[in-house]
C-alpha cells in the first residue's frame, strides 16, 4: 500500500531518520528556504525527486498543506506491543502513553509530538476504534511519527493487564480523579488518555490503577483531548526531574 507524508518538517524528518521513500515529488519553480535542504538531502541519499504542478500536490494532499512536497512511501507500519514493552524496560522510569478511542486525527499526531518531545517509548491505539496512522497525523506530527512507536492492540483493557504484569502502574486521566499534583507518576507508567467526546471507556477505567485529573478553575471544564495529554505528559516529566510528586 502506497503512503504520503506531507508537508516539509515532515518529510524531512523522514528522510533523516531513514525512512524507505520511493520519490520525492516537489512543485515546479523556484525552490527556497528549507525546501532547497530537503532536495539537496534526498538526491545524496538517491531518493528520486519529481517535479510536478501544484494542482497535482493538491490533488494527492486532498486539501491538506503540502508546503510543495510530497513523500512517497510504504504505509508506515506498527510495532508489536511486546517488542514497545521489551525496549521501554530498558529505561529506568519509562513513559507509554494510551490512546483510548481518539477519533481526530490531529488530536493523535499533537499527542505524538509532545510524547516525543518528553521521550515516551511509545503509544498504544486500539485496531477497532479511532484513527490510525494517516497523513494528517503524519503531519501534525511535525515527524515525531518516525521517532516514537505506534502499537495498535485489539483490546485496550487486556493490553493494561499485561503492562502490569510488566511492572507498569497505568494511571486514567480523568475528571473524577485525585489531583495530577497528589499523584504519584513517577517510576515505569501508562498515562490513559479518553476519547473526544466521552474520555476513558468504562472497562479501561476500571483497569486503571488510579486516576488524576487536571486542575479547572474557570468555566470551561474540559480540555482537547492533545492538551490534556501533553499536560499529563509534562507532569510525569515535573515529578520525575524533582524526583517525586
Amino acid at each position: 500500500m502506497e503512503g504520503k507524508i506531507i508537508g516539509r518538517n515532515p518529510v524531512f524528518e523522514a528522510i533523516k531518520s531513514g525512512r524507505e521513500i520511493d520519490k520525492l515529488m516537489v512543485k515546479k519553480g523556484e525552490y527556497e528556504g528549507s525546501l532547497v535542504a530537503i532536495i539537496k538531502k534526498a538526491k545524496s541519499l538517491k531518493i528520486p525527486v519529481v517535479e510536478v504542478d501544484k494542482a497535482k500536490l493538491d490533488s494527492l494532499c486532498e486539501g491538506g498543506n503540502h508546503q510543495g512536497v510530497v513523500a512517497v512511501c510504504a504505509a508506515h507500519s506498527y510495532i508489536d506491543v511486546k517488542d514497545m514493552i521489551k525496549k521501554a524496560k530498558e529505561k529506568t522510569s519509562p513513559l507509554i502513553i494510551i490512546l483510548d478511542k481518539i477519533t481526530d486525527p490531529h488530536n493523535f499526531g499533537s499527542v505524538l509530538r509532545t510524547a516525543n518531545c518528553v521521550g515516551a517509548s511509545g503509544v498504544i491505539i486500539p485496531k477497532r476504534s479511532g484513527v490510525g496512522l494517516s497523513d494528517v497525523v503524519a503531519k501534525t506530527s511535525a515527524g515525531a511519527i518516525e521517532y516514537t512507536p505506534v502499537s495498535k492492540v485489539t483490546n485496550i483493557a487486556e493490553t493494561i493487564e499485561f503492562l502490569k504484569k510488566e511492572g507498569f502502574w497505568v494511571a486514567g486521566a480523568e475528571a473524577d480523579g485525585e489531583l495530577m499534583y497528589n499523584t504519584d507518576l513517577t517510576g515505569k507508567i501508562a498515562l490513559v488518555i479518553g476519547s473526544e467526546g466521552e474520555g476513558i471507556s468504562r472497562l479501561v477505567k476500571e483497569k486503571c490503577d488510579f486516576l488524576c485529573r487536571i486542575p479547572m478553575y474557570g468555566e470551561i471544564n474540559s480540555l482537547n483531548a492533545s492538551v490534556a495529554a501533553g499536560i499529563m505528559m509534562y507532569e510525569a516529566v515535573r515529578q520525575r526531574e524533582n524526583g517525586g510528586k
